[in-house]
């Protein structure tokens, strides 16, 4: 169950369900999609232009640049910022999780409207998301820094980064980048579940049988999908916050390319428009879509089995 559904045999769960449940199937898909994030992030840094042709490029594809991240620095590379980024998934899990319950609840019972609703998914589900998303972005800002960093490395581990930031940049530089991830988070997060919630609905219309309706599979799919739609929709504001995570942070980028400083979100998207073009701003987009897919097909799929008392009925 993702929201709150009064027909629903597990209407009963408590706070402790739904948040376990959400915090397990963040820990679970953030093991498997880590490579990608690493990839995104390098992608999204990156001033200049994706091409074979452009020997200033560090990387100009996917496969070239699995292959330079495991040459230079290894298989664990693909792994860098795991620590933080493990305690922001299964925080963001759970916030997110619970408070859209508590949300959609509320809506149904204090309102006409339906919980099932895209509407209210959307609204819910982009709220539930900007209070995950404050919660946990000093984890995200950390999680970046580590990801971005080459070798060798300016931050050894995750409380040397803790440290680093806080004594050299102060408390607020570990909200950096807030301001377009809230204002990405709402319409994505929105997007997200309204669109799994769509998409349930569409599956089980086109899908005639009845073995291919179990919610392993139509979990899986519709979430996927409705990870890739949401991402492209939003994906600029995510590379915009990627951007301004790493400010300060520039000598740790220097053997990567050029390097850039931003004042704010507003001179971050005017440099990029007249620095890179268009196309500068979906940097980074085919890791991103990729990572997009598998956790949020995945974090549908694992929440839902892994529920408490949820039994048959995560379909």
């Amino acid at each position: 169950m993702v929201g709150y559904d009064p027909d629903s045999e597990c209407a009963s769960l408590t706070t402790v369900d739904i948040a376990t449940a959400g915090s397990a199937s963040g820990f679970v898909t953030r093991a498997m999609i880590s490579p990608f994030d690493v990839l995104k992030i390098r992608f999204q840094l990156q001033i200049e232009t994706f091409s074979a042709r452009n020997p200033q490029a560090k990387y100009h594809g996917i496969w070239q640049a699995v292959c330079k991240i495991f040459q230079e620095e290894g298989l664990p590379a693909f792994w860098k910022g795991h620590v933080p980024a493990q305690l922001l998934s299964v925080t963001y899990g759970a916030v997110q999780f619970v408070s859209f319950e508590f949300l959609t609840k509320l809506v149904h019972q204090g309102t006409s409207y339906d919980a099932r609703g895209f509407t209210v998914h959307f609204f819910c589900g982009g709220l539930s998301a900007c209070v995950a998303t404050v919660a946990v972005q000093p984890l995200d800002t950390l999680r970046t820094r580590l990801a971005a960093q080459g070798e060798p490395k300016i931050y050894r581990n995750f409380r040397h980064a803790v440290a680093c930031v806080y004594q050299q940049e102060g408390l607020l530089s570990f909200y950096k980048g807030l301001s377009p991830t809230l204002i990405a988070i709402v319409p994505y997060a929105g997007f997200q579940f309204s669109f799994y919630s769509l998409l349930k609905k569409l599956y089980d219309w086109i899908v005639p049988s009845e073995e291919m309706k179990t919610g392993n599979i139509k979990n899986f799919v519709c979430g996927s999908c409705a990870g890739v739609l949401s991402k492209t929709l939003t994906y600029p504001f995510d590379l915009f916050k990627k951007r301004l995570q790493v400010a300060g942070f520039e000598q740790a980028r220097a053997a990567f390319g050029q390097v850039r400083t931003y004042s704010g979100l507003v001179d971050c998207a005017q440099q990029i428009a007249r620095d890179e073009g268009a196309r500068g701003f979906f940097k980074g987009l085919s890791p991103s879509l990729l990572k997009a897919a598998f956790a949020t097909g995945f974090t549908f799929f694992w929440s839902l089995r892994l529920t408490p008392k949820a039994g048959e009925n995560y379909h």
